[in-house]
């Protein structure tokens, strides 16, 4: 288990329970399972309380959280038949997204995902969940593929934000996302998004602009992250906790500004200590939505999602 800074408390309850049933096992004549069960009540208690109430700045680092489930954990595990499709057609393959064809509760569906990777070498593989250019127009020749075929789109928002290198500048990083979030509106099928971790700036939006937008509970989702925020506003990436709280970035914030549709909720303590019943929880949801926006036609689906968009700054400036 990977600890972050606020849950040391918790490392060392946790730690020494663990310590206690490893003397034991080493010792069979030692009777220590009433204090271990002790500090795992401790611990489970310490948890709740941390989880309770995080600060925006705790709910990034959460969503951060390098033992989240990915993309890919996500698709392998929602998703059957999933065929990957590759390339952009145009310059390479980017691997920081990730889609192809598969079937979500045998319905034929089209996934897109950013994925970050989970050891040093597919991070690297997968720049850390930050696209380039190719990535987004893979995504557009995706999203063309669902339309052509009448095919649902899921896409899993997981990233910092786009690749902001020179190649990806020179190649049209700016264009690929603004036409990739045009495609999103364009489509005449249901396009629901799913934030599983990082919904960092344009790079998210360009996989966001969907009829239903779904969060997980400790997930966040910003136009900039609190460290880029800080060093512009204050010249001082270490003010970020201070930005955090300025860019209502959090779940909870977001739904009540309209940004997005429905929450998911998360174990005490975070996706990474159940991966399994927050996929779980993230297929309900899917599910449940996907039922509805199927009976819809595709020039209802476009004109609703239009619509969406459009009157988000109308709520958020009445909030």
């Amino acid at each position: 288990m990977n600890y972050l800074e606020f849950e040391k408390p918790l490392a060392e309850i946790e730690g020494k329970a663990t310590e206690l049933r490893a003397m034991a096992r080493a010792n069979p004549e030692m009777d220590v399972e009433k204090e271990a069960e002790a500090l795992d009540r401790k611990a489970q208690q310490l948890l709740v309380d941390l989880y309770r109430q995080l600060s925006p700045w705790r709910k990034c680092q959460v969503a951060r959280h390098p033992d989240r489930p990915h993309c890919k954990d996500y698709i392998d595990a929602l998703f059957s038949e999933y065929t990957p499709l590759a390339g952009d057609r145009n310059f390479a393959d980017d691997q920081a997204i990730m889609g192809g064809l598969a079937r979500f509760r045998d319905r034929p569906v089209v996934v897109i995902g950013q994925e970050k990777g989970s050891d040093t070498k597919s991070r690297i593989e997968r720049n850390f969940g930050m696209a380039r250019p190719e990535g987004y127009r893979k995504a557009i020749r995706l999203m063309d593929l669902a339309h052509r075929f009448k095919l649902p789109v899921v896409t899993l928002v997981d990233t910092p934000g786009a690749y902001p290198g020179k190649g990806a500048e020179e190649r049209g990083q700016a264009e690929a996302i603004a036409r990739c979030t045009q495609k999103c509106l364009e489509i005449g099928v249901p396009l629901v998004s799913v934030v599983i971790g990082e919904g960092g700036s344009g790079g998210a939006v360009a996989l966001a602009t969907a009829n239903r937008v779904l969060m997980l509970e400790h997930s966040v989702y910003s136009v900039i992250s609190p460290e880029g925020c800080a060093s512009i506003l204050w010249k001082d990436a270490e003010k970020m906790r201070e930005a955090a709280e300025a860019l209502r970035l959090t779940a909870q914030d977001l739904l009540k500004l309209g940004v997005i549709d429905a929450i998911i909720p998360e174990p005490v303590g975070g996706a990474q200590r159940d991966r399994e019943a927050v996929v779980e929880a993230v297929g309900r949801a899917l599910g449940e939505v996907l039922e509805r926006l199927v009976k819809s036609d595709g020039a209802t689906l476009i004109a609703e999602r239009r619509r969406k968009f459009l009157e988000m700054g109308r709520k958020g400036l009445a909030a």
